[in-house]
């Protein structure tokens, strides 16, 4: 009996230690470029919104003079946090990144971040500017119906003047004595 009480203690205090293993985060190895993407992540969002833009702009000028993939993704998360994105020009930096098979890893899956993140937006974007057309639209059918409304107003009030102005007609001709001939 002691046997079986040993034995399920151990297996008690063996269970808990895997446990206290399992529940530890696994250990992330990282690699220079995603300390770099980090790193630069976090000037970027220290600046101002001025500051950004002229971070912005000088990205665009990296990238355009041919730039690695850690510089394309660079450019990308700069132009992605200025003020006025856009986003065609996010994806045109990203896509060639996503599909470089050379590229970090790291590098990649920031582009492809960067990819989802610009799709998304401009998604957003056209919808809400749908959104904004239609709102448009009805604002104007609903004035038009307004108009066409207080115009048939207007026209029935015109027809019961005239109705009126009849039945005072038909009144004082009923009223009248007749005329002898």
């Amino acid at each position: 009996m002691k046997r079986i009480a040993l034995l399920v203690a151990a297996l008690a205090l063996a269970g808990c230690a895997a446990q206290g293993e399992a529940s530890r985060p696994p250990r992330v190895s990282s690699t220079p470029a995603a300390e770099a993407l980090g790193t630069y992540l976090d000037e970027l969002r220290g600046m101002n919104e001025a500051r950004l833009a002229q971070e912005a702009s000088r990205q665009r000028k990296l990238a355009a003079a041919g730039a690695s993939d850690l510089e394309r993704v660079r450019a990308a998360l700069a132009i992605s946090l200025a003020a006025r994105a856009d986003e065609s020009e996010v994806l045109a930096l990203v896509e060639p990144v996503t599909r470089h098979r050379d590229a970090p890893a790291d590098v990649r899956g920031m582009a492809s971040f960067l990819q989802a993140m610009a799709s998304e937006r401009r998604r957003l974007r056209e919808g809400a500017a749908a959104a904004a057309q239609k709102l448009r639209d009805e604002r104007r059918a609903r004035e038009q119906e307004k108009q066409r409304a207080d115009s048939l107003q207007e026209r029935a009030a015109d027809l019961q003047q005239k109705l009126d102005a009849l039945s005072q007609l038909e009144k004082s001709l009923s009223n009248r004595p007749p005329t002898s001939r």
